[in-house]
């Protein structure tokens, strides 16, 4: 099995060129709007357990890698500019390359192996006023056996280590909902690839002895699914 690794909201930057558009931005760029805030350490920390791994420091609000062509989260209200060349440009410079990349690599090692897919994520304790009520989210497809004996895995053992955290299933997002992952599904059978996107509360990046379990017990599963 090929472990593939990634992280579509790991940082807030807006190219030199593109700064215009983000002039009075600067408080929802630095926002869980702008990218996943503490997504980046977890996936920093599980890359040498990987074996093909990548992330983008570009901020969401530029373009949303995670989001499907034609989604209306594709682009944020920051860039869904009359021009229709600056979404090209951005889209062919930004987005297409981070995907292609991911594609190429399964592409090339599908037919040999297993492909199995960890998108690291973090979610805002409160939206819309409302609490989040979970500490990890595991987004997998149910109609999947492979994803789903992933997720249950993956699950037993971040609460081997952090036995009071509240895990969930498919929330604080279904797991079918527009996404990389979802994506590749309709690309690739669900025989040969499986992809769970981990979500964290981004509360948890409080406690730095906390975060350091949740990255332990995901390298140990991430071991023990190579073996």
């Amino acid at each position: 099995m090929k472990i593939v690794l990634t992280c579509e909201h790991a940082g807030n930057n807006i190219p030199e060129k593109y700064q215009h558009l983000f002039s009075k931005a600067k408080k929802v760029l630095n926002s869980h709007r702008g990218f996943d805030i503490g997504a980046y350490k977890i996936f920093n920390d599980l890359t040498k357990f990987s074996d093909h791994h990548i992330y983008t420091n570009i901020s969401r609000l530029l373009i949303d890698t995670n989001r499907s062509i034609g989604s209306k989260y594709l682009f944020s209200d920051y860039t869904r500019v009359p021009d229709k060349k600056i979404r090209e440009d951005i889209c062919n410079s930004y987005y297409l390359p981070y995907r292609d990349n991911v594609n190429g690599f399964i592409n090339t090692n599908i037919k040999r192996e297993n492909i199995f897919h960890i998108s690291v994520h973090s979610f805002t304790p409160i939206l819309n006023n409302k609490k989040r009520n979970a500490d990890i989210g595991i987004l997998y497809n149910p109609k999947s056996k492979n994803e789903k004996i992933l997720a249950d895995k993956i699950k037993r053992m971040i609460k081997s280590f952090s036995p009071d955290l509240k895990v969930k299933y498919n929330y604080p997002y279904l797991g079918i909902s527009d996404g990389f992952t979802t994506y590749l599904r309709e690309i690739f059978s669900y025989n040969k690839y499986s992809g769970i996107e981990l979500e964290v509360n981004q509360k948890l990046f409080k406690n730095k002895e906390v975060i350091n379990k949740i990255i332990l017990s995901v390298q140990e599963f991430m071991i023990q699914i190579k073996k």
